[in-house]
């Protein structure tokens, strides 16, 4: 793959990545789709769209696993209901933290041992992430914040689980097919409060079909040309893209907590990182 393919993927699909938040905020905040409605049309069209392109591709089918699936809808309900009080930054800022948090503590768990760099790294991560939610006039709602932080883990969970799975394409196709029946059963739950729109589902579906499902197979195109600390780094840029989109395309304002929060937890996660491809 060309330098210059490689990067236009990466590209793409860390603004695909981005594209979810912003989506999803502004479905559940400017329109009345409801959260379990949203969750479930996120998955059906990400499902669908990620079984067009394995077809496409002539790569087998029915890849995936209940627990993967179930780790995956964990992540996507608790997504969807955090972003009816979280801005688009605050939420990717949360749910990228957790998901890092996640993966480095389980490497921990397994035996890997931090140098002094990253060690910092930890604790300014920590330090970000703890200052955020802190009590006070520009703090995230306390709900919303731990629905993310919960999505995170799952999602940090359901990457853990994918490691050397087979076609990550196929395989993430696979776990979508099998979350819809978690999400039928949100929304049978929830269908007291059920609402839909035009505009609402059309950002469900855009969500689920482009940001998730064309979304996470750019990546799986790209990530093969990227080494394991580039593909880490590169998704720093996450949580940036959504805080840019919220401002420019929500009108969503950056407290000066949230810009500190951010230099301490992407800081902190970036030395992690470096101190990984310095071994």
């Amino acid at each position: 793959m060309s330098p210059l393919r490689l990067l236009l993927l990466t590209g793409l699909a860390m603004l695909a990545f981005a594209g979810n938040s912003l989506l999803c905020r502004v479905a559940l905040a400017e329109t009345a789709i409801d959260a379990a409605s949203f969750t479930s049309i996120r998955l059906a069209s990400g499902a669908l769209a990620l079984w067009l392109i394995v077809r496409l591709r002539g790569a087998a089918t029915g890849g995936g696993n209940w627990l993967s699936a179930l780790a995956l809808f964990a992540y996507a309900a608790g997504f969807s209901y955090a972003y009816l009080s979280l801005s688009a930054a605050t939420g990717a800022l949360l749910l990228f933290g957790a998901v890092q948090a996640t993966m480095i503590g389980y490497g921990l768990w397994a035996g890997e041992r931090l140098k002094p760099g990253q060690s910092v790294g930890m604790l300014l991560a920590g330090g970000g992430l703890l200052g955020l939610l802190l009590p006070g006039l520009s703090a995230p709602p306390l709900g919303g914040a731990v629905l993310m932080l919960a999505a995170g883990v799952a999602w940090g969970v359901y990457s853990l689980r994918g490691r050397g799975g087979g076609d990550p394409t196929a395989v993430t196709a696979g776990n979508f097919l099998r979350a819809l029946p978690f999400a039928a059963a949100l929304s049978l739950l929830a269908l007291p409060a059920a609402r839909l729109d035009p505009a609402g589902v059309g950002y469900a579906l855009a969500s689920g079909a482009l940001a998730s499902g064309v979304g996470y197979a750019i990546w799986y195109t790209a990530l093969p040309g990227l080494r394991a600390t580039s593909a880490a780094s590169v998704q720093l840029s996450v949580p940036v893209i959504a805080a840019l989109g919220g401002v420019a395309l929500l009108g969503e304002a950056l407290s000066l907590r949230l810009v500190l929060a951010s230099v301490a937890i992407l800081g902190g996660v970036a030395l992690v990182i470096l101190g990984r491809a310095a071994r």
